[in-house]
């Protein structure tokens, strides 16, 4: 593939995530009333996909190495548009949080395989410039779903937005279907074998880059998912937003998300991957600081709204940095592993993103100082993770004992 077309793939692939998330936002208050849900149990509509997209990660993994990206992204995809119609059609809660959960992990296929597919096609720097790129057609799906979700749903409720997520699913699955070839170097008959595969996953894990950029996307993940899952209680709530209005909110956010990956791509040429998010972690701490003092210093009400937004627009503007660089670095060091790298890299973000639902679901009462406290945290530990542990590890160097087993 052209780098133009594999950074088409790859925002498409990986853009399934904003799209299953930041599409369904603006629509839980008012599923929480048609379904008579609870609060801890719409927030399990967003924790259990994000608890099976991790898991399921661990099995696309190891799947694409041995078969190859193609037939696990086919397979995944399908499953994926499946199970958002039985979401759009469920009848309780309960059916629900168990289509979600079926979605997640078609959803694992989709992004497991094209972080595996950068690995395949690009050395690490290079690798990272095509990932921006694609970070930045994430970018516009991010913006445009929460904003299309917000009328969606004052138009037709909770349902029909779901419907657009299957209709999405569809066409991602025919664009792979007609355009994506195979990019897996190895062929099948010296994939790694079954009984390989936690030997394979142990050198990951011991890997010091894995860990550092790993726990380092994680952490960021982690202060996005807070106002993803949060957010739509306190905007809607409290500052008075409709359904639409918190749309344009999310996707002014998204909006500094993609002008973070544009300066990504300005920053790596010369600073390379850890100088660009050393940087970038800068606009994470002001943005969580930031919104840390609004929610204990403000009653948090509609006149603070436009510096809720900066805050939340610094701490996107950071994470555009910190996400195409650390999927790139994290599975730097693995060529012919690349598969396992990404399957687990991606499962300890899902799982820090369940974590962090959890949480939500027990302790989001609706204001904003709950909120800010979740973002404050995780904008300190993802700001620390990229001035130290990043600092010293980050450097991608192929691991010495990732070439194709022969057992």
């Amino acid at each position: 593939m052209s780098p133009l077309k594999a950074a088409l793939a790859l925002a498409l692939l990986l853009g399934l995530q904003p799209v299953t998330t930041d599409l369904y936002l603006p629509a839980l208050p008012r599923l929480a009333i048609d379904l008579h849900a609870p609060m801890a149990a719409v927030q399990l509509t967003m924790s259990a996909l994000l608890l099976s997209f991790g898991l399921a990660q661990l099995l696309m993994g190891p799947l694409a190495d041995r078969f190859g990206r193609r037939p696990v992204l086919l397979g995944g995809l399908g499953l994926y548009a499946l199970a958002s119609v039985l979401a759009a059609v469920a009848p309780v809660i309960e059916a629900l949080i168990a289509a979600r959960a079926l979605q997640g992990v078609g959803m694992a296929a989709s992004v497991v395989c094209a972080r595996a597919m950068v690995r395949d096609l690009y050395e690490p720097h290079e690798g990272a410039q095509v990932m921006s790129k694609a970070m930045s057609g994430l970018g516009l799906l991010a913006i445009a779903s929460p904003t299309l979700g917000g009328l969606l749903t004052q138009l037709g409720g909770w349902r029909l937005a779901m419907v657009a997520v299957a209709l999405a699913g569809v066409v991602v699955w025919g664009f792979v279907a007609w355009q994506v070839p195979e990019t897996r170097r190895a062929p099948a008959a010296s994939a790694p074998p079954a009984l390989s595969v936690w030997r394979s996953a142990a050198q990951v894990i011991a890997h010091p880059t894995f860990r550092a950029w790993t726990a380092l996307i994680s952490a960021t993940y982690g202060g996005l998912f807070v106002m993803l899952a949060g957010s739509s209680f306190v905007y809607i709530g409290p500052m008075g937003l409709s359904p639409w209005g918190y749309g344009l909110a999310m996707a002014s956010a998204s909006m500094a998300y993609l002008l973070g990956t544009f300066w990504c791509r300005r920053l790596l040429p010369r600073h390379g991957l850890t100088g660009s998010v050393q940087r970038g972690a800068v606009f994470t701490l002001a943005g969580g600081l930031g919104m840390l003092a609004l929610g204990w210093l403000t009653p948090g009400q509609a006149d603070v709204l436009p510096w809720v937004l900066v805050s939340q627009w610094l701490y996107s503007f950071g994470h555009g940095l910190h996400q195409p660089c650390g999927q790139a670095g994290a599975v730097g060091p693995f060529p012919h592993r690349a598969g396992v790298a990404s399957a687990l890299s991606g499962f300890t973000l899902a799982l820090t993103a369940f974590l962090v639902g959890v949480w939500l679901g027990q302790a989001m009462d609706g204001s904003l100082k709950m909120l800010s406290c979740g973002l404050g945290f995780w904008a300190v530990v993802t700001s620390t993770l990229a001035w130290t542990m990043v600092q010293r590890h980050g450097n991608p160097l192929p691991a010495a004992s990732s070439a194709p087993s022969t057992s």
